[in-house]
Parts: C-alpha cells; sequence; structure tokens
C-alpha cells in the first residue's frame, strides 16, 4: 500500500526499527484499535472522522495514525505544530485539494496540534467541513484546554493510554526478537527498567538499545 511505512535502514534506532507496521502491531490500546474500538470500527467501516488522539508520549500517536491511513487506503500527510509554519499547512491543504480532485482522500496528521494558536486552528475549519483533508491530531495536553472549541466539535477525542506492565514486556520481547538475543537483565532488573519507562515506549526501546 502507498502508505506503508518504509523498512528502516539496518544501523536505525532499535524504536525506529519495531515501528508497528499494522494497527494489530500496535501494543496497549486495544481499546481504539481493537474490534470494538473506535478505530477499530471506523477501520472495518472504511471511513474515518476527524479525531484528536490524546495521550502521554510513546503511546503510538504517530504510528497509528500513519497506520490508519495506510488501512482505509488514504493519501497520509504530517506536519508538526513545532516545526511548521503557515506556508506548511497552506502547501499541505492545497496538496489535498489536488488529490480529492483526482479522488484520493486526504490524511493530515498534525503532530502536537496544541502548539499551533487558536487563529492557526480555526484555518483547519473550512478544509476539515469540505471533507478536503480527515484530521488526525496528536496532543500531550488536554484538548478540552487547548483546542478550539470549533475544532474540537468536529473531531473524536480518542485517549491513549500509558503502556501497562503487559505492554511495555511485549515491546521488551520484540527488541529481543529483532536483535536475536535476550536482554541482559535479571527479572528484577527488567522489571525496574519497564517501570523507569512510566508507560512510555520509545523511552523503554532507547533504554533497552543501550543494554546492546
Amino acid at each position: 500500500p502507498q502508505n506503508a511505512p518504509d523498512v528502516p535502514r539496518p544501523d536505525a534506532p532499535l524504536a525506529d526499527r519495531l515501528r508497528p507496521r499494522a494497527l494489530d502491531d500496535v501494543v496497549g490500546q486495544e481499546h481504539l484499535t481493537g474490534p470494538e474500538g473506535a478505530i477499530g470500527r471506523m477501520v472495518a467501516a472504511g471511513r474515518l472522522s476527524s479525531m484528536i488522539l490524546w495521550g502521554p508520549p510513546g503511546t503510538g500517536k504517530t504510528s497509528t495514525a500513519r497506520l490508519l491511513a495506510d488501512a482505509v487506503g488514504m493519501r497520509f500527510i504530517s506536519v508538526s505544530a513545532v516545526f511548521s509554519g503557515v506556508a506548511d499547512l497552506k502547501k499541505a491543504f492545497a496538496e489535498a485539494d489536488v488529490a480529492a480532485k483526482a479522488g484520493q482522500r486526504t490524511l493530515l496528521f498534525v503532530d502536537e496540534i496544541h502548539r499551533f494558536n487558536r487563529a492557526q486552528q480555526d484555518g483547519f475549519l473550512p478544509f476539515v467541513e469540505k471533507g478536503t483533508v480527515t484530521l488526525v491530531g496528536a496532543t500531550t495536553e488536554n484538548p478540552s484546554f487547548e483546542l478550539n472549541a470549533a475544532l474540537l466539535s468536529r473531531a473524536q477525542v480518542l485517549i491513549l493510554r500509558r503502556l501497562d506492565a503487559a505492554a511495555l514486556d511485549k515491546l521488551l520481547a520484540r527488541a529481543e526478537a529483532i536483535e536475536e538475543r535476550p536482554l541482559p537483565l535479571t527479572d528484577a532488573a527488567r522489571e525496574a527498567l519497564a517501570a523507569s519507562a512510566d508507560g512510555d515506549g520509545r523511552f523503554l526501546l532507547n533504554q533497552a538499545e543501550t543494554l546492546y
């Protein structure tokens, strides 16, 4: 599929090499991605509504958005509110408009969407209303306080959970599989490593990589 993530280079960081390749690979968010979850139901229907993914760092917000686009055959455009300005957004909307005329739908992923000011957030509205883009915003902050009411009224807020012990252990097992050897840890040290991650999968994998 056109949006399938590129295969990471063998020398890429462990967290990149272990990025999920399908929604089923996303750990710890089964309440959203499972058959009865909001995302699972949207994918089954083949139709996405605009949404805000709210959750702590390292819980899979970016991966989920990219895999969502792939699952329903949409173009994927990503911008970051930290690094992107109005010009980047205008370019993204213009590209989406051209694609829409050709019958191709676009998922616009906006990372750290709460960093855009109110006027910039208002700029999304016409394109969301027209259906030029399906907006998927990611935020670590409470959307009720950080996002415009008008934008929130047009998007579903989905909450991603901190990764629990079972999800973190699953990530460590995947790391051991890809490295083809176990982590050099006692059971107690392994538990301490997972506890130090505080539910952040990316942090956990970065720490695990230093042990190899």
